[in-house]
């Protein structure tokens, strides 16, 4: 098995000694591990960081082996590991890939989707520039991997208009008029997501937690409490960004 390609490195865990296993997603070959020989050197440590993008050398024997991986930077983003909020929101977004996507399998719209993410958060003067493009990234990843809501009609009505609501059971859309009386149990459905455009910060936080929801109960469930501690963190410091 050979592979060079440009990736988005997710996760590094050390191994042994002085190597580390590091995750990366490719565009054309999806999550690939690699065993990084030296990878917890003082030399590596700043390439081997969630969310820069490298190019990679990955070899080994067999397809059932772990390869060997070889990695060389083409564009850090380890300073913003500096600034609170930008850090949690790579630390969230890389190891939220990590954990779901399986390995070897193409996600090249998940690959661009989450290259414009950390791209946003890289120029994007404030939050508000980039938490949209994080709330569409988690809609995308439920959606690619076969948990994609249905945001186009009205479970109770069937109508396409007015849709203000989601079913926290079905993953439906629900109008105004079809969730009259039953407000309290749905989840709010903020227009930037149908409608597109920017959005106001309580529309992003209810965006957030339609998307955490679903995350939750069907893709992170029983995954490690790490990742989701993440998604804690980033929220909380954008409320205190809010505030």
């Amino acid at each position: 098995m050979y592979l060079r390609a440009e990736a988005i490195l997710l996760s590094v865990r050390g191994h042994g000694e002085h190597g580390a296993v590091a995750r990366a997603l490719t565009e054309s070959d999806g999550l690939q591990p690699g065993y990084v020989r030296g990878g917890r050197s003082r030399a590596l440590r700043p390439v081997l960081q969630p969310a820069n993008l490298i190019l990679g050398e990955w070899r080994s024997r067999t397809e059932e082996q772990l390869a060997g991986l070889t990695v060389e930077l083409i564009h850090s983003r380890a300073p913003l590991f500096g600034e609170p909020l930008p850090a949690v929101a790579l630390q969230w977004a890389t190891a939220l890939t990590a954990a779901t996507l399986p390995e070897a399998q193409p996600y090249p719209r998940l690959y661009g989707a989450l290259d414009g993410v950390l791209a946003a958060i890289e120029a994007a003067p404030a939050a508000r520039g980039w938490a949209t493009a994080m709330v569409r990234y988690e809609l995308l990843l439920l959606a690619e991997l076969g948990f994609g809501l249905d945001l186009e009609r009205c479970a109770a009505t069937g109508t396409t208009h007015d849709l203000a609501f989601v079913s926290p059971k079905s993953g439906i859309a629900v109008s105004r008029a079809g969730a009259s009386g039953y407000e309290d149990r749905l989840l709010r459905l903020p227009s930037f997501l149908t409608q597109g455009g920017s959005a106001e910060w309580g529309d992003i936080l209810d965006g957030l937690r339609l998307t955490g929801h679903f995350l939750e109960r069907d893709l992170l469930i029983g995954r490690s409490a790490d990742v989701l501690a993440n998604r804690a963190r980033l929220i909380d410091r954008l409320k205190r960004a809010v505030a």
